[in-house]
């Protein structure tokens, strides 16, 4: 389900800095030019095909997601990335569809560079939408870049220096996980397909390079751009988060004490904790994205 019900699906690729943006692009049916816009960035190694099952729920609702720099249909940009370059990325995708300003919904690192992209293009954004990320995780201090990105990601990161022979292998790798146990679907076949790339030499690789992940992972976590972002935080911000993690493992990124300390300093955040899912099942599962779609159409209703 590349495209949603009620939605003509479309890609195109945007020049940027070092190369062209993919993003997908999902046009409500029978809807004029001030149909409400969103803009949906997806997390870490992920791509814009993460994001079909919340678009199936928005009727009405033009979507834009993109693929980010290093990922997806995205990954042959040169040079670095890191959330202002993610959020420089966001820009030039708004303006080559003539979008001023529109609700931003991100997950997992989505969320991170959605925070980091309001606070440099702040007329850009209505309101933020966060889906398990955007605020610090729980890291401790002075790990190698090695050790943060095992110690967030863990197999989601070993992947990416694996091949597979073909697409069925890749399937059968991730029916494996547990975090999808219960949760395989068409859809997510179709997204996991996609992540899929010629290496070169007779084999298939995960679109996102190691590379690009650490270099992605150390910036949110250690680098400047997202303590200056929440300390100027001035949008409206939602965060949902949930009680499972990348393994389906209790608790989840945010461990409650954790949270509470998080809201303790950023108090204008508004939090849920929604039981019953974990990091991916969140958005890539009918009734997580149900969850996420009701949130955003509230995000939408509250628009100035």
């Amino acid at each position: 389900m590349d495209g949603a019900v009620n939605h003509e699906y479309r890609t195109i690729d945007v020049p940027v800095d070092g190369g062209a943006l993919r993003a997908g692009v999902w046009d409500p049916e029978d809807a004029g030019p001030d149909a409400p816009t969103v803009l949906l960035v997806h997390g870490v190694t992920a791509s814009h095909l993460a994001w079909p099952f919340v678009v199936e729920r928005l009727p009405g609702v033009r979507v834009v997601a993109p693929d980010l720099r290093g990922r997806g249909r995205s990954n042959g940009i040169d040079g670095a990335a890191g959330m202002a370059a993610h959020a420089a990325d966001l820009t030039a995708l708004l303006d080559a569809l003539g979008i001023h300003s529109t609700v931003v919904v991100g997950h997992s690192m989505g969320g991170f560079v959605s925070v980091v992209f309001a606070h440099l293009s702040p007329e850009r954004v209505s309101r933020l939408l966060l889906v398990d990320g955007g605020l610090p995780l729980d890291v401790p201090a002075g790990l190698s870049t090695d050790e943060l990105v095992a110690g967030i990601l863990g197999p989601t990161a070993a992947r990416l220096s694996m091949r597979f022979a073909d697409a069925g292998e890749y399937l059968d790798f991730w029916r494996q996980h547990p975090a999808f146990t219960g949760a395989w679907t068409p859809e997510l076949e179709r997204y996991l397909a996609y992540d899929l790339v010629d290496d070169g030499a007779g084999a298939f690789r995960p679109a996102t390079s190691y590379a690009t992940t650490a270099d992605d992972t150390v910036d949110m976590n250690t680098g400047d751009a997202l303590p200056a972002a929440l300390a100027g935080l001035q949008h409206p911000t939602r965060l949902i988060t949930v009680p499972r993690g990348l393994q389906d493992e209790p608790p989840g990124l945010y461990a409650p004490e954790h949270l509470a300390r998080l809201l303790s300093e950023y108090p204008a955040v508004e939090h849920e904790r929604v039981d019953g899912f974990n990091h991916y099942t969140i958005v890539m599962s009918p009734s997580g994205a149900d969850v996420v779609a009701a949130a955003l159409r509230e995000e939408l209703a509250a628009r100035v």
